[in-house]
């Protein structure tokens, strides 16, 4: 019996082996691009999820990077409806005073608490903005506060692909499905009764239900999804970010302020609200920005599939394989950007329009390019306006940041704001 143990011991052993040796040495007709298939299953999920203790690129990516380096109807349609609702023309004729509104409401509000963990209460305010705008939410007379469903779901995103009861995964999944069913209920109602339709987001993709076939009634609220999950996050992470950086840089508070309080000083009446014109008009204010974006990277990377083999500097990528472009490499590339984690504004300047276009994309780039990049950067830029012009702030506690490899805020970033006189 001990011998016919010890037979099916070896027997197994062998068989796994077999199989971990196809998985990382999968046949192609080329040479593979140097690195690793980690592990059946779970790749190499751990080495990727370790955190890394500064804004510099994440130990997995940088590691990498020293060894080598269709558009479909869907990818259409989605950038034609977000620009529809959050593009330049929506943002010039009636955006731009909501998120003025939106912003002076928070700010006056968290001027009359103690010190606030700014990603946490910026989370909430980015995101019941923007789902309202999307569907109609309305966070202060919901039952549910959806923002805190999108934490969780934030907390586990990045975690091992195991969809067990009690894993980060199996809790995150979970949460999807709890957010999905809500969207799709909220559809439900809208097509039931018309006149609960208001002419938002939600109300066009239900109009062009009639004409484009992959809007079904289950494929619409992933959509709300995406959209309101990649404005929730890279929004509130690069203005918390900027708060750590501007308590970090009295200077570059002080050149704002000197910007914007000019910018007040032009107006007939001090108190009017702030116009597209003056807002095209924040130079420096746009450096702080850009350098703000450029830093943080908010997404480790931009995801692209190989639809045929293809060839790289002797390597072959082969058909399907999921390629990453690590985007944040040219954003923190010591050859183009001096002290590439250092915080300095001044250094746009210098740079000339070839050199931005080629090595700054924050949003992505070419017919790619995220649909929402000037309503992102107008938020932030008149945030900045309202902060500078009506508040003072305090960094109390925290500020420490790590990328897993998304921002990480560990104990957050507790600021004490302080209405002006």
């Amino acid at each position: 019996m001990w011998t016919i143990g010890l037979a099916v011991v070896a027997l197994v052993v062998v068989y796994y082996t077999h199989l971990i040796f196809k998985w990382r040495s999968p046949k192609i007709e080329g040479v593979l691009p140097p690195g690793s298939m980690g592990w059946p299953l779970i790749g190499e999920t751990l080495q990727f999820i370790i955190p890394g203790k500064s804004l510099d690129l994440h130990p997995f990516v940088k590691k990498r990077m020293q060894k080598v380096n269709a558009i479909g109807t869907v990818h259409k349609y989605l950038r034609s409806i977000t620009l529809n609702h959050f593009g330049v023309e929506s943002l010039k004729a009636s955006l731009l005073p909501k998120i003025e509104d939106m912003l002076h409401t928070n700010l006056a509000n968290w001027a009359t608490q103690g010190p606030v963990d700014v990603k946490q209460v910026i989370s909430v305010m980015v995101f019941n903005f923007t789902a309202n705008k999307i569907f109609g939410y309305d966070a202060e007379n919901s039952k549910e506060k959806l923002s805190e469903n999108y934490t969780k779901i934030l907390n586990s995103f990045i975690s091992l692909p195991l969809n067990i009861p009690g894993t980060s995964f199996n809790k995150c999944m979970k949460d999807r499905e709890k957010m999905l069913k809500m969207l799709k209920d909220t559809l439900m109602e809208r097509l039931s009764d018309p006149s609960k339709r208001r002419g938002d987001f939600l109300d066009q993709a239900i109009d062009d239900m009639k004409t484009e076939k992959f809007l079904t009634e289950d494929f619409i609220p992933q959509l709300m999804f995406g959209i309101l999950f990649a404005s929730f996050e890279s929004m509130s992470t690069t203005l918390t970010l900027t708060f750590k950086f501007l308590s970090e840089n009295p200077r570059v508070v002080e050149e704002l302020r000197v910007e914007h309080e000019a910018i007040v000083k032009k107006r007939e009446n001090p108190n009017s609200r702030l116009t597209w014109e003056e807002y095209r008009s924040m130079t420096f204010t746009q450096m702080v920005v850009n350098e703000t974006l450029r830093i943080s990277n908010i997404p480790p990377g931009l995801f692209r599939k190989a639809l045929k083999d293809f060839q790289v500097k002797g390597y072959t990528v082969p058909a399907g394989w999921t390629v990453m472009l690590v985007t944040p490499a040219t954003q923190l590339n010591p050859e183009t950007f001096k002290d590439p984690v250092t915080f300095n504004p001044w250094r746009w300047q210098d740079l000339d329009q070839v050199t931005i276009s080629k090595n700054f994309m924050p949003f992505g780039g070419g017919t790619r390019q995220c649909a929402g990049a000037e309503y992102s950067k107008l938020v932030l830029s008149t945030f900045l306006h309202i902060l500078v012009t009506k508040y003072s702030f305090t960094k109390v506690r925290g500020g420490d940041v790590s990328r897993t490899p998304i921002i990480s805020f560990g104990d957050g970033i507790h600021i004490k704001f302080t209405a002006r006189a």
